[in-house]
């Protein structure tokens, strides 16, 4: 069966001057090694010793998952050219014409993806091996995908930023809607419903149980630079609020074909 090792554990960190955008990086080992998400070019040396404490090099990855194209998932593609990188059509599409509002698809994403050389557009169902699928989870994005994993403890998905945090899971509600508010929610039900173990976007794994939400990894993240003790530095709990971005009701799906 295959199984799931969490290379870079996301986390919900956030700023009120800046969004930090720690994603998962996890890597699926199977027939093939199959990364999903390969997170900004802040965390790249985090990946590459990542890599490393198992034996690997970027060389070893057989092919690359983009669940979605936002900067904080996308920008290490480029160390692993020599793989394929799939990605939804709708995304693809979507990213050579951003939103002017979509601050988490600069315009240059397009560009950017197409640097790629081989990058293979999939769409529900792609099989990537025997237990390991995508299936289409939109609505944070047009062509968001999360990966349907078959292991020894049940049936995990990998959800990318259709449930940034475990709490989605209990709120169903996505905290950042790009694209569609309605599917957005329909994507969250559909892997609520199915889905053993989660794995979110910026937050550890996890799954529902009779008294809420059970972590199964405990969180790992040193912040260094900074004290709870010096002047005017806060910390706040309280829980991302909703966002839906401005003009959202300005995009069709006939842009997508």
């Amino acid at each position: 069966m295959p199984k799931i090792d969490v290379l870079l554990q996301g986390s919900p960190l956030r700023t009120d001057v800046g969004i930090v955008g720690f994603c998962t990086v996890l890597l699926i080992e199977g027939e093939k090694r199959t990364l999903v998400d390969v997170g900004h070019v802040g965390r790249r040396t985090a990946l590459l010793a990542a890599l490393e404490k198992r034996g690997l090099t970027p060389e070893d990855i057989d092919l690359t998952v983009m669940s979605h194209v936002h900067w904080d998932h996308s920008q290490n593609y480029d160390l692993f050219r020599h793989a394929p990188m799939l990605v939804h059509k709708s995304e693809r599409i979507y990213a050579h014409h951003p939103h002017k509002n979509d601050w988490a698809t600069p315009a240059w994403t397009g560009v950017m993806i197409d640097h790629h050389p081989d990058i293979q557009e999939v769409e529900e169902g792609y099989e990537i091996e025997p237990g390991v699928q995508l299936i289409h989870t939109p609505g944070h994005s047009p062509g968001s995908m999360s990966v349907k994993v078959e292991t020894d403890s049940g049936l995990a998905t990998v959800s990318g930023d259709v449930l940034h945090y475990s709490s989605v899971a209990l709120t169903r509600k996505n905290p950042l809607v790009f694209w569609n508010e309605i599917q957005a929610t329909q994507s969250i039900d559909r892997i609520v419903g199915t889905a053993d173990v989660i794995y979110p976007a910026h937050d550890r794994p996890f799954r529902i149980a009779r008294t809420g939400i059970e972590y199964l990894e405990p969180t790992n993240l040193t912040i260094m630079g900074l004290t709870p003790d010096e002047p005017r530095v806060t910390f706040e709990k309280e829980p991302r609020p909703v966002w839906l971005m401005p003009g959202i009701e300005d995009q069709s799906e006939a842009a997508l074909n």
